[in-house]
């Protein structure tokens, strides 16, 4: 299984971040306007729908307040389609005024691991541009 680990520092304080971030209903609002256009919550799954129509179906696992944790798998809908999917981000402060995002994912097979480590590091530009744009 491939394991990818991405890092990112966001210009927002930690508390903001995390807040965009639980809001797991809001992913097409806050966190990626434009790439994800609507999300839907049936119980602990999330559906992201895409510009294409395309739909990704996901399991909510863990929304941890305490911990700044949010825990998520990929369960149906994935391109490429994988296997495995797990994932997770964390919100650690950098000062009063930032945060480090921390996001990681673990896939199978592990073939995909390159090509998914690139979408993970465009998205998190994607996700700081959106979180910083709205202040915080």
């Amino acid at each position: 299984m491939a394991s990818i680990r991405h890092e990112i520092v966001i210009n927002s304080s930690p508390e903001h971040i995390w807040d965009v971030l639980r809001d797991v209903g809001a992913v097409h609002e806050r966190l990626l306007p434009g790439r994800v256009v609507d999300t839907r919550l049936e119980d602990d799954q999330r559906f992201l729908t895409f510009p294409d129509g395309h739909v990704i179906r996901e399991l909510i696992v863990a929304v941890d307040d305490d911990a700044r944790r949010l825990a998520y798998s990929v369960v149906e809908g994935a391109r490429p389609a994988i296997r495995h999917h797990h994932a997770s981000f964390e919100v650690r402060s950098e000062g009063d005024r930032a945060g480090r995002l921390i996001w990681t994912t673990d896939v199978l097979p592990h073939a995909l691991a390159a090509e998914i480590r690139i979408r993970i590091e465009r998205g998190a530009v994607e996700m700081k541009q959106a979180i910083e744009a709205a202040g915080g």
